[in-house]
């Protein structure tokens, strides 16, 4: 079913396929496309990578893309939010729009710092206790995603500039 997704969630180079499994369980749930940056950590027939989404992979609009580029030219034009535990800026300070663009890294090594340097002005980053070294890739979508919905239901402010 194609519909317009409320959101775009970026895996730059996911390596393991439960969560991107559940990743894509979470953009179903919620409305997003999600967008695939090859090189991946496993096949998308992968049996993990479909047990992890169960019987939503199906419902879930998605494309893998073969490098950086290629996704910028099949993405609406809009600067995407990066998600990086190098970030300073809170993403709760950031004011999401229905459309926008959430990248986030591989497990493993997360944003190459090219992408962040590019994208320097759209780091975000998700507060944790520094007894914890990240966050499950899955649940950091899940954080991000759902607050860009919390935002649009209380009717937050315009998006900053």
């Amino acid at each position: 079913m194609k519909y317009e997704p409320l959101l775009h969630v970026v895996l730059f180079q996911p390596e393991i396929p439960h969560n991107t499994g559940a990743v894509g369980r979470t953009c179903v749930a919620a409305g997003c496309k999600l967008w695939l940056v090859r090189p991946l950590g496993f096949r998308v027939d992968d049996y993990y990578l479909r047990r992890a989404g169960l019987d939503y992979w199906e419902h879930l609009e998605w494309e893998a893309v073969d490098d950086w580029t290629q996704l910028l030219s099949r993405l609406p034009p809009r600067r995407p939010y990066c998600f990086t535990k190098t970030a300073v800026e809170s993403y709760t300070a950031a004011r999401f729009e229905p459309g926008d663009v959430l990248v986030f890294g591989s497990e493993s090594s997360g944003l190459p710092p090219s992408l962040m340097d590019e994208h320097r002005e759209r780091l975000l980053r998700i507060q944790i206790r520094p007894q914890a070294r990240s966050l499950n890739l899955s649940n950091s979508v899940a954080v991000a995603v759902f607050e860009a919905r919390r935002q649009w239901e209380a009717g937050a402010p315009e998006k900053r500039e």
